[in-house]
């Protein structure tokens, strides 16, 4: 097996659950500041919203590196990027400056769910806890 199809799956997981991870730190550490944009957005319980994506963020980015349950860590954060993308990138329904940045994350988050969606597919890879189940 070639270095690339040995290591390539981890460091793929790693630097798609970087995000996730870095994410779920800073809205603990924020967390006043992420209940406010939850409630910006229109949507109820921003708390337990909160707690719930603090939850989904490290909890399934930190199962996601080790390759332990990682095609169904993956498939929640393939979920959480849907709704990320439609309740807080909604780019067609946003004032015209703030559209085109808008798109880009909208589409940033369209780019994670592929590579969430391969992972639910292809496995954690050799170099994971599960041996690329």
């Amino acid at each position: 097996m070639g270095a690339i199809k040995h290591y390539g799956p981890l460091v793929g997981r790693i630097l798609l659950a970087a995000l996730f991870i870095w994410a779920g730190l800073g809205k603990i550490a924020g967390f006043a500041g992420t209940v406010g944009y939850i409630q910006s957005a229109g949507l109820p319980a921003a708390q337990l919203l909160a707690m719930l994506t603090i939850v989904v963020e490290l909890g399934a980015g930190l199962l996601l590196v080790l390759g332990w349950k990682a095609r169904w860590a993956a498939a929640a954060l393939f979920v959480f990027s849907f709704l990320a993308a439609i309740f807080f990138h909604a780019f067609w329904a946003s004032a015209p400056e703030q559209a085109y940045i808008q798109q880009v994350q909208f589409m940033k988050n369209l780019a994670i769910m592929g590579g969430m969606l391969f992972v639910v597919v292809c496995g954690s890879g050799p170099l994971s806890l599960e041996k690329g189940n």
